[in-house]
């Protein structure tokens, strides 16, 4: 009989099977691997979305409409962003507990998380500001000379040299800035809340606005000198003229009776 002669086997068949398994190996890895991080976060923006929805509908719809469009109680909502949400809600002022010339700062009523997700929500009705990072609201190395002359020259007229607050025409009032975290500081000056003119970017670049958080937190701090004493609630001289006419010409009028009395008397004895 004769003998078979095995086959050679060609010298890239290796080659070719190897190549084989590598593409069906990436084939299996792309149909069972994880979603990429941009898919995960595009899922985790919906779902907030939806849920702020949800929160919407419940809290904030009967003013301010079904679709955010604003009713005759509450303003449109489209294109106010996310910073407007997270300093409105985050700072208790909403939702509103009636109707007035202005919204009072209260007790927080919602979750941070809560407070997210109605912003994801809002936001997603149209572009505006959004919520500051933590770098853009650090103090930490802000120029406070600069913030003081910037906060003098934009912000003094109506929240005094100190932002000790004040009143406005029509019941309205500048609210003190005493203890605000500097995250609401940097979203009012972006969103203008109220009767308070906005700021953004284009306006006052955000090294500046960091200037005057920076100013703000130094002249209301325990460590800053008031060599003049008694700061009457840092009103400037308004306060100090008040005081000095009813305290000093007070003062002026008792000792001018008590020298009359006594001369009256000098007179009879």
């Amino acid at each position: 009989m004769k003998k078979l002669s095995a086959r050679r086997r060609h010298p890239l068949a290796a080659v070719v099977v190897l190549l084989l398994a590598l593409a069906a190996t990436g084939g299996l890895y792309a149909a069972f691997a994880p979603a990429s991080k941009a898919q995960a976060d595009e899922t985790a923006q919906s779902l907030a979305i939806d849920e702020g929805k949800k929160l919407y509908s419940v809290g904030c719809a009967s003013c301010h409409g079904i679709g955010g469009q604003g009713t005759t109680d509450g303003p449109s909502l489209v294109g106010v962003g996310s910073a407007a949400v997270d300093f409105q809600v985050g700072t208790g002022r909403m939702p509103a507990q009636q109707p007035g010339a202005q919204v009072p700062k209260k007790k927080v009523i919602y979750s941070q998380a809560e407070i997210d997700q109605l912003a994801a929500y809002v936001a997603s009705l149209g572009a505006g500001p959004i919520v500051p990072t933590k770098s853009q609201v650090n103090p930490a190395g802000a120029d406070i000379a600069k913030g003081g002359e910037l906060f003098r020259t934009n912000c003094a007229q109506c929240h005094n040299f100190t932002g000790q607050g004040g009143a406005l025409t029509n019941g309205k009032y500048a609210p003190t800035l005493e203890g605000v975290e500097p995250k609401h500081m940097y979203e009012a000056m972006q969103t203008g809340p109220q009767s308070m003119p906005s700021f953004p970017d284009t306006t006052m670049p955000e090294q500046q606005k960091r200037d005057i958080i920076a100013y703000v937190q130094t002249v209301n701090s325990g460590q800053t000198e008031n060599p003049g004493g008694l700061s009457l609630g840092g009103l400037g001289p308004v306060s100090e003229g008040l005081f000095a006419w009813i305290f000093g010409l007070g003062a002026l009028i008792a000792l001018a009776i008590w020298v009359a009395a006594h001369t009256a008397k000098a007179k009879k004895s």
